[in-house]
């Protein structure tokens, strides 16, 4: 046998071998993989069989990757500010702008969605507030115009707004707006003779049959928040303007109508309790979550 001949067994000998390695490698890792799949079979129907023994102090041990979603929550809560105060005369009169340190309320918001807007609430409260008008001297008639003899005079309002908001929400801050109608009524007067006037005692702290004592107007404002909840910090800006005239046009001559509709700025401040979840899912709906992600989609849509 000549050295040609050798070269060639000891080359298919090699070649032969190799084949049979990979064969034999192959089939080593088919049947791990069977195996493997047979495992994971296995656990599958363990995990069927045993989904329902899972505690809920294990579910919320699973870590879920929270989104900032807004849910339908409801709100309640105490405001508190002040404001000032002016009229819309007809005629016009030379007045001042009367503080107003009342203004106090308690108001129930529910958030949704409306119109496809996500970012939408209905707001309601009962508010008692103050509100009322003070002359000025008139340089050119050299007179203090008066009302009943009245300069100045501080009106006791119970107020009932109906407002639409909304609110652009992070996770621990929101922008507030609103807009919508009130509805009032005047309680209470005082009267003050300032100068130069003079109140009949029986007026000082009393309406008259012509005053008007049923109030109503919009009401619209601004505002932010500071969310920690369920806890929730409002500062708010309001403009109020009544539809309503302080007295009837025609109470001083039934020819020349007269009108008086007050106006208010108000700032105020809030503290507001959350009655539902704010965001995010509800600790059911995540414990939920998590048994998927503990046993796969698949497993828990067939339960």
């Amino acid at each position: 046998m000549n050295m040609k001949k050798i070269l060639t067994i000891i080359i298919t000998i090699a070649i032969s071998s190799s084949i049979y390695a990979d064969t034999l490698g192959k089939d080593q890792r088919d049947r791990k993989s069977k195996k493997k799949l047979d495992k994971m079979e296995i656990l599958q129907k363990e995990l069927r069989s045993g989904a329902d023994t899972l505690t809920n102090e294990f579910l919320d041990t699973v870590v879920i990757k929270k989104n900032l979603i807004v849910n339908d929550y409801s709100l309640i809560g105490i405001q508190y500010g002040a404001g000032l105060s002016r009229v819309m005369w007809n005629p016009r009169q030379e007045q001042k702008m009367v503080f107003s340190p009342i203004n106090i309320g308690v108001t129930y918001t529910k958030y949704g969605q409306m119109f496809a807007m996500p970012f939408f609430a209905f707001k309601a409260g009962v508010f008692y507030t103050q509100e009322g008008y003070e002359f000025e001297y008139n340089e050119e008639y050299n007179y203090t115009y008066k009302i009943e003899g009245a300069e100045k005079a501080i009106l006791d309002v119970v107020e009932v707004p109906l407002l639409f908001q909304f609110h652009f929400d992070t996770w621990n801050f929101k922008f507030l707006a609103e807009v919508g109608c009130y509805g009032g009524y005047r309680i209470g007067i005082h009267r003050f003779p300032g100068k130069t006037g003079y109140v009949d005692p029986d007026l000082e702290f009393n309406f008259k049959d012509t005053d008007n004592r049923i109030d109503y107007g919009i009401k619209g404002g601004a505002g932010i928040a500071l969310v920690f909840d369920p806890l929730e910090f409002h500062i708010m800006a309001h403009y109020k303007h009544s539809f309503s005239s302080l007295y009837e046009p025609d109470h001083y001559s039934q020819y020349y109508y007269r009108f008086a509709y007050p106006s208010n700025i108000v700032i105020s401040a809030g503290v507001f309790f959350q009655l539902s979840k704010r965001t995010g899912k509800t600790k059911a709906e995540l414990r939920k979550q998590a048994k998927s992600m503990v046993y796969g989609d698949n497993i828990s849509q067939s339960r």
